[in-house]
């Protein structure tokens, strides 16, 4: 068919290069059977931009995360631009999608996990070889407006990233692939 028909099935914004193929979503395990992969797990809480959750989604793979976990609501769908921006992750990491956050934070604490709030303004930085000997959950909040108050709560600790360079935070994405990056540094 011709490209204006493609643009109107799918939206002016995706990028299609004329072909489009209609799929059924992939098969998402359960929570009990993701943590029996290794690696950390990222808890996503209210990121919304689906290219920021592909990219973290990219970031996951590179450094052998367990899976993504992001609400059911308040979160984008697994679309053409997040599947873009994750480069294929999204057939290697699993995303699990979670009814309630704190709910799953508490779950993944009754499986062993450590549970970290990433947070600007937590009072110590991520060290990925204190955290060693653990297996971590680590918690990203939305762009703009971090960590839920519950959402903080229910962490086990909060920790920031060392930034000398004097800026206060990082895209979402960014923060992601650092803290992943962090937890994989052996001294």
């Amino acid at each position: 068919m011709d490209r204006a028909r493609l643009d109107q099935l799918l939206g002016r914004d995706m990028v299609h290069q004329g072909a489009a193929l209609l799929a059924d979503p992939l098969a998402t395990p359960g929570l009990t059977q993701t943590l029996e992969r290794p690696g950390p797990i990222l808890v996503l809480d209210q990121v919304s931009d689906p290219r920021n959750v592909g990219a973290i989604l990219r970031s996951a793979a590179a450094f052998g995360a367990c899976a993504v976990i992001t609400q059911d609501r308040n979160a984008p769908e697994e679309s053409g631009a997040l599947a873009k921006a994750a480069s294929g992750a999204l057939e290697l990491v699993p995303l699990l999608r979670a009814v309630n956050i704190a709910r799953t934070l508490i779950a993944l604490k009754a499986a062993g996990c450590w549970v970290i709030g990433l947070d600007g303004a937590a009072p110590a930085p991520l060290s990925g070889p204190a955290l060693a000997e653990r297996r971590v959950a680590l918690v990203l909040g939305a762009e703009g407006e971090g960590l839920r108050r519950l959402t903080r709560e229910t962490c086990d600790e909060l920790a920031g990233l060392a930034m000398p360079g004097g800026m206060e935070s990082l895209n979402v994405s960014a923060a992601a692939a650092i803290s992943l990056y962090e937890l994989t540094r052996r001294p």
